[in-house]
């Protein structure tokens, strides 16, 4: 197959309170094109954030991409490249029961596989620029008036 080649993504979630009013943020960089997105919920988790600002990045894509893909979750990161395949083993769940954001996971699943990603973990608040934007684009993206 033919993937479009040098693709970066970074992407981040907030969330004020979890749960509570969250958002999320991605940019997607190819040659000298940028793309920010972002977006935000009223009622959700930090983990939730997370997973969208990954999901919404990868719908994004219209071609399979070879990607190498940054996020300061451990969460995304060991899920992708460590828990996943056993969860999916074992019918979805985890060893000890339930496997939170089952939908996120599963709609995650189905689009990483249309694509050749390389999962990156990189230390948040720590003067990555693109990571710093992402988180900024998330934190912006919490939906106003919210507590």
């Amino acid at each position: 197959m033919n993937y479009i080649k040098g693709v970066q993504i970074y992407t981040d979630g907030a969330c004020r309170g979890n749960p509570g009013p969250g958002g999320w943020g991605a940019i997607l960089i190819h040659g000298n094109r940028v793309r920010e997105i972002s977006g935000g919920e009223r009622i959700t988790t930090n983990n939730r954030m997370e997973l969208t600002a990954v999901i919404r990045a990868l719908q994004e894509l219209k071609k399979p991409s070879e990607i190498d893909l940054y996020s300061d979750s451990n969460y995304i990161v060991m899920g992708m490249t460590s828990w996943l395949h056993n969860w999916k083993k074992s019918g979805w769940k985890r060893k000890t029961g339930r496997l939170e954001n089952i939908d996120l996971w599963q709609q995650l699943d189905e689009l990483a596989q249309k694509h050749l990603i390389r999962w990156h973990w990189v230390r948040g608040h720590f003067g990555n620029p693109y990571n710093e934007r992402a988180d900024k684009l998330a934190r912006e993206a919490v939906p106003k008036g919210s507590t």
